[in-house]
C-alpha cells in the first residue's frame, strides 16, 4: 500500500491544530472548562478570532475536540495495560487497568475533570464523543470476559429486577455474552468505584483521611476484584 502523502497546507494546517490545541488545554488548566474561550487562544497564539474559526466553529467543537482526545489517551492507557497483562490472568489486568487510568488521570487531572468532573452548562457532547468514552469501560469487559466461568464472589449476586433486569441483558447480549447479567453490573459497579475513588482523590476529598492514597487505592481495587469475583 503506498504511503500518504499530505501536502504542505495539510500539513501545515495539522501543526496549527495541534497547538491550538495545546493552548486551550494550556487555558484549561488554568481557568477551567467553563471559562474556555477561542477568543482568548486565539489571542495568545497570535491569530485573528476569525482564522481560529476555521479550525474550530465554535467554543463547543474546541471542548470535543480536546474531550475525544483525553478519551482516546486513557483509553489507550488503560488498553495497553490490560493487553501487557498475564492473558490468563483477569485480576492481573484489572489491577493493571486500575492502576493506568489513576495514573493517566494524576498526569492530566485537568483533563480528567473534563471528562469526569462537573459537566460545562451549556455544552452538550454530540455523538462522535461515544466511541471514545467507551474505550476504558469496554477494556475493562474485556477482562470481566477473559474471567468468564471463573467467577467466584464471596456473595451471591443480589437478583435483578424490572428495568435493571432489562438495562443488564441488553448489555450483556450486546457486550459479554458469556457473562451472567448479575456479574456484568457487579463490573460496571467496580467502574463506577474507580471513577469515584480517583475522582475524591484529585479533587481533594481524601485530605485529613487516606491521604496519600496510594495504599487506599490499592486496597480498594482488590476488594472490587473480590466483590466482582476475578479469580
Amino acid at each position: 500500500m503506498a504511503p500518504v502523502i499530505r501536502t504542505a497546507r495539510e500539513r501545515a494546517r495539522e501543526e496549527l491544530t495541534l497547538e491550538i490545541k495545546r493552548e486551550a488545554r494550556r487555558q484549561l488548566a488554568e481557568e477551567g472548562a467553563q471559562r474556555l474561550s477561542l477568543r482568548a487562544v486565539a489571542r495568545e497564539l497570535g491569530m485573528a478570532s476569525s482564522a481560529l474559526y476555521r479550525y474550530f466553529p465554535s467554543r463547543d467543537d474546541l471542548l470535543t475536540a480536546l474531550i475525544i482526545d483525553a478519551y482516546n489517551a486513557v483509553g489507550e492507557r488503560a488498553e495497553t495495560a490490560v493487553a501487557d497483562s498475564p492473558a490468563d490472568d483477569p485480576r492481573a489486568q484489572w489491577r493493571a487497568l486500575c492502576g493506568s487510568v489513576r495514573a493517566w488521570a494524576k498526569e492530566h487531572p485537568h483533563e480528567y475533570a473534563l471528562l469526569f468532573g462537573t459537566p460545562v452548562p451549556g455544552y452538550a457532547a454530540p455523538q462522535e464523543t461515544i466511541a471514545p468514552a467507551a474505550r476504558v469501560p469496554l477494556a475493562l469487559i474485556s477482562v470481566v470476559r477473559a474471567a468468564a466461568g471463573r467467577f467466584d464472589p464471596p456473595a451471591p449476586v443480589r437478583p435483578l429486577r424490572g428495568k435493571l433486569a432489562e438495562q443488564a441483558s441488553a448489555l450483556r447480549a450486546q457486550a459479554a455474552p458469556e457473562v451472567s447479567a448479575g456479574v456484568l453490573t457487579r463490573g460496571v459497579v467496580a467502574w463506577s468505584q474507580l471513577i469515584g475513588m480517583i475522582s475524591c482523590e484529585l479533587f481533594g476529598h481524601f485530605v485529613g483521611s487516606f491521604d496519600p492514597a496510594d495504599e487506599f487505592f490499592t486496597h480498594t481495587v482488590e476488594e472490587m476484584a473480590d466483590f466482582v469475583g476475578f479469580p
